[in-house]
């Protein structure tokens, strides 16, 4: 049974949604009560909420699923892509009131509050789509009420005028705010049905991996391929990493602006001039670009969902993709000395590029998909090539 079919048996308290343009939605706060602002985005994605809603990458925005029923499997502790949620806030259209599945713990509705995350149901989700890609995305505000309290004209004002108070996602360094503290070591490789997750016993090499937002699942493919990773934190030095004598740099994903990240950009530079084998995914594609010289630019709506296809153009071969970004790299401004690899064929958009005089190269979507397909994962096999031919 979908929450808005429950009818007056369980009612479920007010909840509003409220646009910088003005646009307010009223639906039913699923998660914890109270008030959240953020740059309010739209994944198209038809599972994974759980892996999307800890991706580092969605820190300080709102995400608006667009398929209609979320919630059906439940939630399991293995699933997480970080430590904690890390959106700052979750739309859907409607919550099944059941969820099954052999590794469910726990409902959404019960994660959300446990994870102190609010969160709205009932509304149009269409008609919210619709706005964000014809008019962009844009800042909002969800306030969930407690049980009992009813939604009065101030409240929706009150809503109004979060949302259009939020700051921009241009120009936010948000990478060294969901970083890593200190260093550590990972060695746990991907998830297997009867076995879970297992340990990587025997590395070939090592590679430093820069956490400006990183999930779990990458690192979990970079050690399933032989690779010990160290991951340090955004603001860690070139000269701190070469401590580590690593075979290999790796640039995770992250949220927020790429240009702010100067640090990183610098630490990348050196890299490059060193000649260390670099891989750079989403933000950390952004940050090589950067390093190289290009420019970045906001993309209108961004992309989020695990839909998305993308061209090899080299092969030919179109991979159905994982996305999560609201910056791109301006494929006009790479320098001469790098080439296109993939594009999207959704807008056009750069997907991939490498340096044709450095052991470098990036891709802007999440290879490691989750939630999503695995036609992209062979990056990753290439990026141990890398490594391989230097030793």
């Amino acid at each position: 049974m979908l929450l808005s079919l429950q009818g007056a048996q369980q009612p479920q308290p007010p909840a509003i949604l409220a646009l910088a343009d003005g646009t307010v939605f009223l639906g039913n706060s699923i998660g914890a009560p109270g008030a959240t602002i953020g740059e309010v985005v739209f994944n198209t994605a038809l599972t994974g909420y759980q892996e999307i809603l800890t991706d580092p990458s969605y820190c300080r925005q709102i995400v608006t699923l667009t398929y209609p029923h979320i919630g059906n499997y439940g939630i399991n502790p293995e699933d997480v892509e970080a430590d904690k949620v890390h959106a700052a806030g979750l739309i859907i259209k409607d919550l099944p009131l059941l969820a099954s599945n052999f590794r469910s713990t726990e409902t959404l509705s019960q994660y959300l509050v446990r994870e102190k995350t609010v969160a709205i149901a009932n509304i149009d989700t269409r008609k919210l789509t619709r706005i964000l890609r014809d008019k962009g995305a844009q800042n909002g505000a969800i306030v969930a009420l407690k049980s009992g309290e009813s939604v009065t004209q101030a409240l929706i004002d009150d809503a109004i005028a979060r949302a259009k108070a939020a700051p921009s996602m241009a120009g936010q360094d948000l990478a060294q705010v969901v970083s890593v503290a200190r260093p550590y070591e990972w060695t746990q490789t991907e998830w297997q049905l009867g076995c879970g997750y297992g340990t990587l016993e025997r590395p070939k090499f090592h590679v430093v991996a820069y956490d400006f937002g990183v999930k779990k699942n990458i690192l979990r493919m970079l050690a399933s391929r032989g690779v010990k990773v160290t991951v340090v934190p955004a603001q860690t030095s070139a000269a701190d990493v070469l401590k580590y004598q690593p075979d290999g740099v790796f640039l995770s994903n992250g949220p927020g602006d790429p240009e702010p990240c100067d640090y990183a950009i610098a630490a990348t530079t050196e890299f490059l001039s060193l000649g260390l084998p670099t891989f750079g995914i989403c933000l950390g594609h952004q940050i090589l670009g950067l390093a190289l010289g290009a420019k970045t630019f906001k993309m209108k709506t961004g992309h989020h969902g695990a839909n998305h296809p993308v061209k090899n153009l080299d092969t030919g071969r179109v991979s159905i993709t994982s996305q999560n970004h609201g910056f791109a790299v301006d494929p006009k401004t790479l320098p001469a000395a790098s080439r296109e690899t993939h594009v999207s064929l959704f807008d056009g958009t750069l997907q991939g590029f490498e340096c044709t005089d450095k052991p470098a190269f990036g891709f802007q979507g999440h290879p490691e998909a989750s939630p999503g397909p695995h036609d992209i994962a062979y990056l990753f096999d290439r990026f141990v090539k890398l490594m391989e031919a230097r030793a």
